[in-house]
């Protein structure tokens, strides 16, 4: 295919390596990004291959957005706002931009629908809240964790039949979808804008839910991004990494090659998986204490991380993904083991000089009521 492809949201972490993917398909790529200065400290698309054209703006900007979408055949919507902590204090920009600017990207493409083969939309595991759990008696259940077990640190969930703990399980895409954060929020908004109006209007559309993304060019002095990036920048700053509750909460981490694969594997697959959500995960589950001791391993560091008995609002417990409808339809097969993945992370981290703002953005949050 020698068609050009949009890339929003392209000149970040995932965007950027979805770019390089594109351009040594022989694609001819163009990004729209705005450069925020929490992603991007240097003002500059600094991993942006110069082989694409940049265009720098606001998802939320129509004009720009019809601009972008000139000769465009298919587009990869990345854009977007990240973190569940700060979306719980900036709730109408992490709405506006994730929601709002899709809307507008939808109503671009509808005004010129003909022209598109396909939308592929970056969701995330936000959206399903906590992640799928099993009680002994009651089979699958939407697990609860009542703020009253947080308080006395009783930090499992239980069922909401029996009060019984209960045990994480993978989680499938028809999990029902109960995002604990804005971000959450936003991200099931954004998910189901475009699933709902690309089934309605014949745009054909694939939603993937990525499952802790974590590699080379994550904005390391970003204190909202991904976990893998916000432990990396604690130890390379030689502090230990904040663990809340006591780090055994399970997280699915998937290696940013395995989701651009996806990605590409999601623009070219048949019509049976349009108008879909997929989950892009490992399906491996593993708590964040011991990916913080991996990670202090790879970078070469003595620092135990701080577990400190306290919890966060819009965290879940535990989360990791079923892949099979993606294996299935997609023809989706993760790559990269976590022992791989992490040592990739911390050999590119090493060449960084990343400004740690994680005590910042935690006194925020306290000072907000919501660390506790």
């Amino acid at each position: 295919m020698a068609d050009k492809v949009l890339v929003t949201g392209g000149a970040g972490f995932i965007g950027s390596h979805l770019v390089d993917a594109l351009l040594a398909a022989g694609r001819d790529v163009r990004v729209l990004d705005d450069l925020l200065p929490q992603a991007h400290p240097t003002g500059t698309a600094r991993f942006l291959s110069k082989d694409a054209e940049l265009v720098v703006a606001d998802i939320r900007d129509r004009g720009a957005v019809d601009r972008a979408l000139d000769d465009v055949t298919s587009v990869f919507h990345c854009a977007g706002m990240v973190g569940n902590g700060q979306s719980m204090v900036e709730i109408r920009r992490y709405t506006d931009v994730n929601a709002v600017g899709t809307a507008t990207l939808l109503e671009a493409m509808l005004a010129r629908r003909e022209q598109f083969a396909r939308l592929v939309v970056s969701s995330s595991m936000v959206v399903y809240g906590d992640g799928a759990y099993a009680c002994k008696t009651h089979g699958v259940v939407r697990a609860l964790r009542p703020e009253a077990r947080l308080r006395a640190r009783a930090w499992e969930p239980v069922c909401p039949t029996c009060a019984e703990e209960v045990s994480p399980v993978a989680t499938h895409e028809d999990q029902p979808l109960y995002p604990t954060s804005t971000y959450g929020i936003s991200k099931r908004d954004q998910e189901e804008l475009s699933l709902v109006i690309g089934r309605a209007y014949g745009l054909p559309t694939v939603c993937l839910r990525y499952l802790n993304t974590y590699g080379s060019r994550q904005a390391l002095s970003n204190p909202y991004t991904g976990v893998a990036a916000i432990m990396t920048t604690r130890m390379l700053s030689g502090k230990p990494p904040t663990l809340f509750e006591d780090g055994g909460q399970l997280r699915d981490l998937t290696h940013v090659s395995d989701v651009v694969r996806a990605n590409l594997l999601a623009e070219v697959a048949p019509d049976a998986a349009l108008y879909l959500p997929f989950n892009v995960g490992t399906g491996r589950s593993v708590p964040i204490l011991q990916i913080a001791r991996m990670l202090a391993r790879a970078l070469g560091v003595d620092i135990e991380p701080d577990v400190t008995g306290l919890f966060r609002d819009g965290d879940i417990r535990h989360c990791f993904a079923d892949v099979s409808r993606a294996r299935e339809l997609l023809g989706y097969e993760p790559r990269i083991t976590l022992e791989e993945g992490v040592g990739e992370l911390a050999a590119w981290a090493r060449g960084e000089s990343p400004e740690d703002l994680t005590e910042r953005a935690n006194q925020e949050l306290r000072d907000k009521g919501l660390i506790r």
